[in-house]
């Protein structure tokens, strides 16, 4: 679409929204910033632009400019079914997002990351293993630098690895990755999607525009994903953690392998990896099987493999104070993600957990203890709900703190030596925090001041 001249709607003025609109500044088209929320700043808007032609309305889009559109870019916190969006798609006005829109503008090949859990891990080590096989990588979507952003950067010997959520894909028209993977499905952001068929279908988008020369990755444990890869146009290749594949990547004991159909490769064992649990695992055996899809050597893999570690704010180990270890796992924001949280400890825990409500069900997160917890402790919106689930699923030893300080002081005066605190929410940070980053660095920081102020 030649954008030059066009007036293009951006509908939101955070990170993305921005991005995009410097995109298609420098692509000579004329963006118009939006944002619903009356109480924003447009001076503080503008500061984030630098110098920019950019026309910002908040609170209301006056109908003269509406009628001036070309474009309409969505920022992923933007809901595709609001009134406003509905009427603009009614008018006859293309409705994208960042995602679409740095394709447009991009060049070389995408390896693209969805799923409910796992994304970050799985995206950053992919990264990492492409940025050691390849000359021009870069490393963009969710997991923080929006594609937007190096989209005119890109050539076409780059690859760009992709972390990409479920709000992302919703506004997809021809974004076509080269290797896409779905990590795992399991229900979350249902307050956006509604219902979990909805959510699945718009996580199987990442898929729409890929033909036989491409390849799709999938979990083999996962019912929906096994079902799904059955009905692909795409090359098909699974990973699983629980049994030996025909073709695929698997765990056979420690040992991840890769089997082509013929030939066995044997890449590592997980005793040499720095990240633990299954969960890892699997997320290892993700990045790895898209690597070999683009074409990187066993040897190059195994090379950055067994030197990756985890990502922030993921299962994070941030210090022992006084025999007791914490965790962050800020990014556990929905029920499964913090499953993988405690599996992963192997001592007793005392759990922080709670936040913003995404219409969840926490009751197979509070089954998945397991004995090792001593101490839930709730704070946030779900606080209350997620206390109604524990005592229904009879796990009696939960404390409701009123605030995240509280719930924090009250696990240091509580842990034993050889106990874990851990930080898993099972739940989104909003409300009390921006983000899940924010609230692990609070994490982070209140562990720090206990560790000097117990020197």
């Amino acid at each position: 679409m030649d954008l030059k001249n066009k007036q293009v709607l951006v509908f939101g003025t955070g990170l993305s929204g921005i991005s995009a609109a410097k995109l298609l500044e420098k692509a000579g088209a004329l963006p118009v910033l939006f944002d619903g929320n009356k109480d924003l700043k447009e001076e503080d808007i503008r500061g984030k632009l630098g110098q920019s032609r950019a026309k910002i309305f908040l609170g209301e889009l006056p109908a003269e400019t509406a009628e001036q559109l070309s474009l309409v870019v969505l920022s992923p916190g933007v809901p595709t079914d609001l009134p406003m969006v509905n009427e603009l798609r009614s008018a006859g006005l293309p409705i994208w997002g960042e995602i679409e829109l740095a394709w447009e503008y991009a060049r070389g090949e995408v390896l693209a990351v969805t799923g409910t859990n796992g994304k970050t891990t799985t995206t950053s080590l992919l990264g990492a293993i492409m940025e050691h096989a390849r000359e021009s990588v870069f490393v963009v979507g969710n997991i923080g630098i929006p594609y937007t952003g190096i989209a005119m950067d890109t050539g076409d010997n780059s690859v760009t690895v992709a972390e990409i959520s479920s709000f992302q894909l919703e506004t997809i028209e021809d974004f076509h990755p080269r290797v896409s993977a779905i990590l795992n499905i399991t229900p979350d952001h249902l307050n956006r999607h509604h219902t979990m068929e909805e959510y699945i279908r718009v996580k199987e988008l990442i898929t729409k525009n890929q033909t036989a020369e491409d390849t799709c990755v999938l979990n083999y444990e996962d019912e929906v994903l096994r079902k799904f890869g059955e009905s692909l146009k795409c090359q098909v290749l699974f990973f699983s953690s629980l049994r030996k594949l025909e073709k695929g990547i698997y765990l056979n004991g420690d040992m991840i392998e890769y089997r082509d159909g013929v030939s066995t490769i044997r890449l590592c064992s997980t005793k040499e990896l720095k990240l633990p649990g299954r969960h890892n695992h699997e997320n290892v055996m993700a990045a790895a099987a898209m690597a070999l899809a683009s074409g990187v050597t066993a040897e190059d893999i195994c090379y950055v493999l067994r030197r990756f570690t985890a990502v922030e704010h993921r299962i994070e180990f941030v210090e022992e104070v006084n025999g007791v270890a914490y965790y962050n796992d800020s990014k556990g924001t929905n029920p499964d993600a913090a499953i993988k949280g405690i599996q992963a400890m192997d001592r007793p825990t005392l759990l922080i957990g709670g936040g913003y409500d995404k219409e969840s069900d926490y009751e197979e997160w509070i089954r998945s203890f397991d004995g090792k917890v001593r101490y839930l402790v709730l704070i946030g919106q779900t606080r209350e709900k997620i206390a109604r689930t524990a005592e229904k699923c009879g796990f009696h030893d939960v404390v409701l703190a009123d605030s995240f300080v509280e719930a924090f002081d009250f696990c240091a005066a509580n842990a034993r030596k050889g106990d874990a605190v851990l930080l898993s929410p099972a739940c989104a940070s909003w409300g009390m925090f921006p983000n899940y980053e924010v609230r692990g660095k609070v994490f982070k920081d209140l562990v720090r001041k206990l560790a000097a102020d117990r020197e």
